[in-house]
């Protein structure tokens, strides 16, 4: 490992070790602020809270668009003791996302004397919610390249997040004996969840053909119920990852109608979004894995991420692109092998020295 990889891997452990929880991004954005600055970027924060980084081209040229790099300072909960074992990077968000960040950080510093273009690195806030930051950044110009980043391991980058959408739904009946005639509130409530599960197949007809991506998948976060002698309650909380094609307004009367007696309260959503593999960006990210000897991938993700907020509106050739196995993401054993995250440096440093 070299003096300037030591750096590196310094800078992660150090964000590692700042607490960053969604909505408690303030300590780990002073340290980025500073870190960054440090570095030779134009460094601060803009009025949402994010860490926004900026690198000028040094070399003539005539190209004068800008390469945003968008990641997220914000975990989940779950403290992971910062240890560096066998080879690997333990703590929290090392792989979602200061890992990603901490790679296009570097990658940028060490591309910034031969840049062609502004790099702009941005730690959005409050990612793992309600993208905040992602939100605050759609009155930006478009950039005209975008990379966001997120884990796709090194050798790979991420063309497309299915959407996604989110609701509570509550419903009453009067109280009665067990050994009655009419269903528990909470027997309502399991009887509409099955309905929903055999609605989303019926609602995307053939999606388990194509895979996991074009399917409109249910997910049961939390349930609970009450009896206070007179009246039966009971709530569901339910998560959509919805397919492309598919927008989170237009499915909403559809669930409705499932139980029109239910009080829903819907949660702003996101639609999929998924870029062109035919543009220059992927097509260096391309070239620069490669070199790495090895051959690249391409993933589409089930899961969401700030591409989602920003992807439609710049409508920019964009990729997800960051080291590390996604499978580990708010897990209690999340870590970044040490290796890959010099990998993904050096794929990264290639392409934003190419574009």
């Amino acid at each position: 490992m070299t003096p300037d990889d030591g750096a590196a891997v310094d800078l992660l452990a150090g964000m590692l070790r700042t607490p960053s929880l969604c909505g408690a991004e303030d300590a780990v954005a002073t340290l980025l602020v500073e870190s960054m600055t440090e570095l030779g970027f134009d460094a601060g924060r803009d009025g949402a809270g994010n860490v926004v980084a900026t690198l000028h081209p040094t070399q003539r040229s005539d190209a004068t668009g800008e390469v945003v790099i968008l990641g997220h300072m914000d975990t989940v909960p779950g403290a992971i003791e910062v240890e560096l074992y066998d080879g690997a990077l333990y703590g929290r968000g090392a792989v979602d996302a200061k890992g990603p960040l901490a790679t296009a950080i570097v990658a940028a510093a060490r591309a910034a004397p031969r840049l062609r273009r502004t790099v702009t690195v941005i730690g959005a806030v409050q990612e793992e919610g309600p993208s905040v930051g992602a939100r605050s950044l759609l009155q930006r110009p478009a950039p005209e390249y975008l990379v966001i980043a997120e884990p796709s391991g090194w050798d790979a980058v991420v063309l497309g997040y299915k959407g996604s959408m989110r609701f509570r739904v509550e419903v009453a009946v009067a109280g009665g004996h067990s050994a009655g005639p009419l269903p528990s509130a909470p027997e309502v409530a399991v009887t509409f969840w099955n309905e929903l599960v055999a609605w989303c197949t019926r609602r995307v007809p053939g999606a388990e053909r194509k895979g996991g991506f074009y399917e409109l998948t249910p997910s049961l976060l939390a349930m609970n119920s009450t009896h206070d002698g007179m009246e039966d309650v009971a709530s569901l909380q339910v998560g959509l990852r919805l397919p492309p094609g598919l927008e989170p307004d237009a499915l909403q009367p559809e669930i409705e109608a499932l139980l029109p007696d239910g009080a829903f309260s819907f949660s702003p959503g996101e639609p999929a979004v998924r870029s062109d593999r035919r543009n220059p960006l992927v097509a260096s990210f391309l070239r620069s894995i490669r070199l790495e000897d090895a051959n690249p991938r391409f993933k589409l993700k089930t899961g969401t991420s700030d591409m989602n907020v920003v992807g439609p509106v710049w409508n920019c050739p964009m990729v997800a692109y960051g080291p590390g196995d996604s499978s580990l993401d708010h897990t209690p054993e999340e870590h970044i092998e040490v290796d890959d995250y010099l990998r993904g440096i050096r794929v990264l440093t290639r392409v934003l020295e190419e574009l």
